[in-house]
Formats: C-alpha cells, sequence, structure tokens
C-alpha cells in the first residue's frame, strides 16, 4: 500500500516543502507518494485574497478531486516537520467522518505572521493545515466550488456536517508559539505557523535545531 500526501507548495517556502518530504520519507514504515500542490498546476482562478498568506491557502481543497475522488489522502501545510512515522497518522482514520483534523481550539496570539502577513482570526483556525480526507466523502469540493466560495466557508468546513468532521490527535499538529510542549520528546508534527527555521526572522523558534538537522540529513 502507498500511502499519499500532499504538501502546499509556495515560491517563499521552497525549503520548507523539501526538507518537510525528506522528514517524511526518511521515518516511513511504507511508501509514501508526496505530491506538491503548486498552483500553475492546479485548476485555480480566483485572485489571490488580501488576507491570503499562501499560494495554498485554497487550493488545498482541490486534493479530493486530485485524487478522482477516490481512497484516502493527507494534506499537509509546507511549514511543519515530521518526527514520527506518518503512517501512525493514517492509522488514526475512521471511515465514518469525510474528513479528520486536528480540533484546535485557539486565538493566535500574534497581529501578524511570517513575512509580515496579516494573522486572521475565525473559527475553527488552523483545522485546515492538516487534513486527512475520505476523499469519496468529499465529493462537494469540485474545482468549481473551491474556486467560487468564500474562504472562510472552505477554512471552516461548512461543505459539511459538523458530524462529518472527524478528529486526529494533537500531536500530530502542534503549533509552535502558540501551545507549549513539556514532554521529554518532540511533537510527532511541528508546526511552524507564525513562521518556520527558514525565514531569518523566525530562525530562532522552538524545536529549530530538529529543522536544520533534517536539513542536514536531506543534503547528505
Amino acid at each position: 500500500m502507498t500511502y499519499r500526501v500532499f504538501i502546499g507548495y509556495d515560491p517563499n517556502e521552497v525549503s520548507a516543502f523539501h526538507v518537510l518530504a525528506a522528514s517524511i520519507w526518511r521515518q516511513a514504515s511504507a511508501p509514501v507518494a508526496i505530491t506538491p500542490i503548486r498552483l500553475e498546476q492546479v485548476p485555480m482562478d480566483r485572485p489571490r485574497a488580501e488576507y491570503q498568506s499562501t499560494e495554498f491557502s485554497f487550493s488545498r481543497f482541490l486534493v479530493p478531486w486530485l485524487c478522482n475522488y477516490e481512497g484516502t489522502a493527507l494534506f499537509m501545510d509546507c511549514d511543519m516537520l515530521i518526527t514520527d512515522d506518518i503512517v501512525k497518522l493514517f492509522q488514526q482514520q475512521n471511515q465514518r467522518y469525510a474528513v479528520q483534523v486536528i480540533k484546535h481550539d485557539y486565538t493566535p496570539s500574534t497581529a501578524t505572521k511570517f513575512l509580515n502577513q496579516k494573522q486572521s482570526v475565525y473559527r475553527r483556525k488552523n483545522w485546515s493545515s492538516v487534513i486527512l480526507f475520505n476523499c469519496e466523502r468529499c465529493q462537494a469540493l469540485t474545482p468549481t466550488h473551491v474556486n467560487h466560495q468564500s474562504g472562510m466557508y472552505l477554512h471552516r468546513f461548512e461543505w459539511l456536517e459538523d458530524c462529518e468532521i472527524g478528529e486526529l490527535t494533537p500531536e500530530w499538529g502542534h503549533l509552535v508559539g502558540e501551545y507549549s510542549w513539556n514532554e521529554p520528546y518532540p511533537p510527532a508534527n511541528i508546526h511552524w505557523t507564525l513562521g518556520g527555521p527558514y525565514f531569518d526572522e523566525t530562525k530562532d523558534e522552538e524545536f529549530n535545531e530538529l529543522w536544520f538537522a533534517e536539513k542536514e540529513k536531506m543534503n547528505g
């Protein structure tokens, strides 16, 4: 079995994409197919919104379409690092749900984030940063639908009933700078939502040494 992972791609975070992919492949116990979601390669024609901090803000919702609405697929933001076997995340899938996410319940601690981007505050903030799709149950997400619905409608999962949204365990989406981490081991997925170690302004963020170590392993 091959596990499918889609990672958001942005020209400002190219190194982030490659290091995240390397961290997944290095620790996976089964084959993993990783696909970058590049804006120029998918049918997105909506103008960039003022609050849109990355190119993949909306294209992430095309993952079920990219999979022909079949099987299971995982979406991840690129500003992350995996420290455990990604197969363990897939093993949390429950077929009763259309999607499973980490149900963060917080208010962002800053008004801006990386590259001085405005921080948007909305219900279900960051739920869409890690999405385990049951693609067959997400046929509402056609390219036309994704291109014409509002960002809040998409990111708050208003295209589903609440009972169709399942949960993933929180170690698979730890938000650096928003939550504390008191365990002797790192989170399974480290998410630098305010800016990762690959930016000069945030190079000293928590767990930065793990990102640089992974980059060094990747480069051999």
